[in-house]
């Protein structure tokens, strides 16, 4: 059995030994030492003179707290989620057309707001940027609540309440991940990602039906009622978080870090091939996604309850792989660890084209349990590798840049789309196919399969 990353009094294994003599020191020997002493001494980068910068040392405990927030948020966010279109279709009569606009309300955020969110990210205090963005969810679920209760609640405002709930989180899922190197040693950075990602993984595939059984059961406002009480949780153990110090950058103009950001990222040999294998797997994900449904029902000859059955062997293979991330990252060199990802994708991309020739639900649900379990170890892998590489100035717009790649879904769907009325779903799943192999030989052909382990820590 794995052991936990975190002490019975909220350390983190190892944060506590001896720093080495000549090592470059973490946030943690910066906060230990005290924050009156310069920044050179402590291993910081230097920082142009006209960037001033702000030493932020929050109180509270450490990722324990993280962890238990993710949670909480997380599980709010699929509540949440799954409860809305419920609601809109069996208690506002929405159909096709209305459930569609209010998925785009939901989404849109990830599109519009996930540089400034990163941004912010780089220029405040980022558990105080997460805990605003989480009361904010917190806010609209509070609010779709009350228009339950006293029967106001319409469609405008359903998706009016969702989007502002999705801007929320945008911020907090672009941020998270810019906190966790300040609060644990990099040496286990891969087992507190993996236990964020465990959190979210849970959320994903308990939060659907947790809000269909209490849609069904009691109703809207126990659904909403659930999901904002979390939320609120997750608001309060944000607000008890212990921020080690850091220096805050500030510049003049907002484009001046975006291009500074984005051009680290471009110009690097790790991320740059993981930004564009990011960006293809999402596209192909979604052709395959846009058309399966009734490839499932008109070529497989699967029932209704049979096609979800094969979609939930893709949150059961989310849930496998985040167990096995911690061994797979002790066992393999880390290279091997990060392509595991799209490599699953390309064989889950086979298996289903496969059923073109031999329908099958098993072959079906096999691919679906590829695609969830391999990639989510690439999430684990990846996040810690962009942890590690990046100086702790660029993370908040780093983080935004790899979330801003899930704009590529909704190209995926409309290729999909596209593809599956003119030349049926049988030709776009071998487009998707395509695709995954395209995704595949970028990250073998890249420099990242060729780490042996995880990169030295970028300074502080």
């Amino acid at each position: 059995m794995d052991e936990d990353p975190l002490d019975n009094d909220g350390g983190i294994d190892g944060g506590n030994q001896p720093h080495p003599p000549g090592a470059a020191r973490t946030p943690h020997d910066i906060q230990a030492e005290g924050p009156g002493e310069g920044l050179e001494d402590k291993g910081l980068p230097p920082v142009p003179s006209s960037r001033p910068v702000y030493l932020y040392v929050e109180t509270g405990s450490g990722f324990p707290r993280l962890a238990w927030s993710n949670l909480s948020a997380q599980s709010a966010e699929q509540i949440g989620l799954a409860a809305a279109p419920l609601v809109a279709v069996l208690a506002l009569g929405a159909g096709a057309g209305e459930t569609g606009f209010l998925q785009t309300a939901q989404t849109l955020p990830f599109l519009i707001l996930a540089i400034p969110a990163g941004l912010l990210a780089d220029r405040m205090p980022r558990r105080r940027l997460m805990a605003w963005a989480e009361a904010v969810r917190a806010a609209s679920l509070i609010l779709t609540l009350g228009l339950v209760y006293t029967g106001h609640l319409t469609l405008p405002w359903l998706s009016l309440l969702g989007f502002a709930g999705a801007c929320g989180t945008v911020a907090y899922s672009v941020t998270a991940p810019t906190l966790v190197p300040a609060l644990v040693p990099s040496g286990r950075l891969a087992a507190a990602n993996a236990r964020l990602e465990l959190a979210r993984t849970a959320a994903f595939v308990g939060g659907p039906a947790v809000a269909g059984a209490l849609v069904g059961w009691t109703g809207a406002s126990a659904a909403f009622g659930v999901a904002a009480a979390l939320s609120t949780c997750g608001v309060f153990l944000l607000a008890g978080l212990r921020e080690p110090a850091r220096p805050v950058v500030t510049s003049g103009h907002p484009l001046a870090d975006l291009r500074e950001s984005a051009g680290f990222m471009l110009r690097h040999s790790l991320l740059l091939p993981i930004l564009v294998t990011q960006f293809v797997f999402n596209t192909a994900f979604f052709v395959l996604q846009a058309v399966y449904v009734p490839y499932a029902v008109h070529h497989l000859g699967l029932s209704a309850s049979q096609v979800g059955a094969t979609l939930a062997t893709y949150g059961a293979g989310m849930v496998v792989g985040a167990l096995l991330a911690g061994r797979v990252i002790r066992a393999l060199p880390f290279g091997a660890v990060i392509v595991i990802g799209p490599i699953a994708g390309l064989a889950a991309a086979l298996v289903m084209a496969l059923t073109i020739w031999t329908p099958s639900f098993a072959l079906a649900a096999l691919a679906f349990f590829l695609m969830g379990s391999g990639p989510i170890i690439w999430v684990i892998s990846t996040t810690t590798l962009r942890q590690t590489v990046t100086p702790s100035h660029l993370l908040g717009r780093v983080s935004a840049i790899n979330i801003a790649a899930y704009g590529s879904r909704p190209l995926g769907a409309a290729i999909g789309g596209f593809v599956g009325g003119l030349y049926g779903a049988e030709t776009a799943i071998v487009v998707a196919a395509a695709g995954f192999l395209i995704q595949a030989i970028v990250i073998l052909a890249s420099p990242v399969r060729g780490l042996s382990g995880q990169p030295a820590m970028a300074a502080r």
